[in-house]
């Protein structure tokens, strides 16, 4: 996809925008034997519905005293108390594969919850008494296209993820980085921000999106990871929502450079990069992946058979899916596929095919 073809993508249309609220869909059985057999599937201290009996809530503000889409959750003492003790060794099991003995100078600070959210997160706040330094990490009701969304990061990206399932309880590692609207707002103009590198970063962050379908990355729903380099600063584009893997119809709704969120990000890419460098970005990223894919392939291929026959969207969002893609690559590979999991098994191997015979004749 030619970033100059989609100079206006500032205008808005509403009818292009993925809906703020989706459904959750179940775990199915081979899913959970998946998450099982990888060390996903952990028995917890405590589920998800645990953290709902509050008993009122606060609205939260950011450091600038602006209100956030979060609220401080408030519990009566007994309930508390127990949750602390649950959350702790949660907390425990996702940082040290559940050795308490590090667990006697953690407290729970803060848990706040998110009615934004797809799955309504509540975010724990874990603070270490003995030097008062915090950690984050969340706790979901589980949706599989989330799951799918967060292994298939795992597998294909330049990121790891720590999470855990349990008894429909999704458990996450908090995902470090300034957000990507607040990143435009406070970090774009300053004279240290190497721009043509975050112009390079969104190119492959797009790439990536696509290959694995992941929507709605508008700028709030990634993050920038910015690590000193011997000169300069390197950069690095992080998704930290996933609930609209493969969920949609409109193809480009998988694509960041289309939203409007994201037009300072495209614009940059139009200043900074000719039409040739773009195109070696994209194929640097697609070449990655198939190392990825290769190093993961046995892996990969379970998780994608598994994702073919689950349910992750509806049935017209796949047709409308399947006809775009078969459109965008002018060929029928997509005609036979029946459900979102196969269209990105079969995604997949339009975008990185070539790649891997390359990768592979190496």
């Amino acid at each position: 996809m030619q970033f100059n073809e989609i100079i206006n993508a500032k205008l808005s249309q509403e009818t292009d925008r993925p809906l703020m609220k989706k459904d959750l869909f179940p775990v199915s059985e081979g899913l959970q034997h998946y998450l099982h057999n990888y060390g996903r599937d952990i028995k917890l201290p405590m589920v998800y519905k645990d953290l709902l009996n509050y008993r009122y809530a606060t609205s939260l503000k950011d450091k600038n005293g602006k209100f956030t889409h979060w609220e401080n959750a408030v519990y009566d003492l007994k309930e508390m108390e127990f949750l602390k003790e649950g959350l702790i060794k949660t907390y425990a099991i996702l940082k040290t594969e559940g050795n308490l003995s590090y667990i006697k100078h953690l407290d729970v600070e803060r848990i706040d919850f998110c009615e934004f959210g797809n799955s309504v997160p509540f975010r724990i706040r874990i603070k270490n008494k003995v030097n008062d330094n915090y950690d984050h990490y969340y706790v979901k009701a589980a949706d599989a296209s989330r799951i799918y969304g967060l292994e298939l990061e795992h597998l294909l990206s330049p990121n790891r993820i720590t999470f855990l399932h349990h008894k429909n309880t999704l458990v996450e590692e908090h995902i470090p980085g300034i957000p990507g609207d607040i990143f435009l707002q406070d970090y774009m103009k300053l004279p240290e921000t190497n721009k043509i590198r975050i112009a390079k970063e969104f190119v492959k962050f797009n790439e990536r999106c696509f290959a694995r379908l992941l929507g709605d990355m508008r700028s709030y729903n990634f993050v920038v990871d910015i690590t000193p380099d011997i000169e300069d600063y390197q950069y690095r584009l992080r998704a930290i929502d996933f609930d609209q893997q493969c969920y949609e119809g409109k193809k480009n709704l998988y694509l960041p450079q289309f939203y409007k969120e994201n037009f300072e990000y495209v614009e940059l890419v139009l200043k900074s990069l000719s039409s040739e460098v773009i195109e070696q970005y994209q194929t640097e990223e697609r070449t990655t992946m198939a190392y990825r894919v290769i190093a993961s392939r046995k892996q990969l291929m379970e998780l994608l058979n598994i994702m073919a026959h689950d349910e992750l969207s509806e049935n017209y969002k796949v047709k409308i899916l399947r006809d775009e893609l078969n459109e965008h690559f002018k060929n029928n590979s997509f005609s036979k596929c029946k459900t979102m999991g196969s269209i990105v098994k079969r995604q997949l191997k339009q975008m990185l095919q070539k790649h891997l015979k390359q990768v592979q004749g190496i």
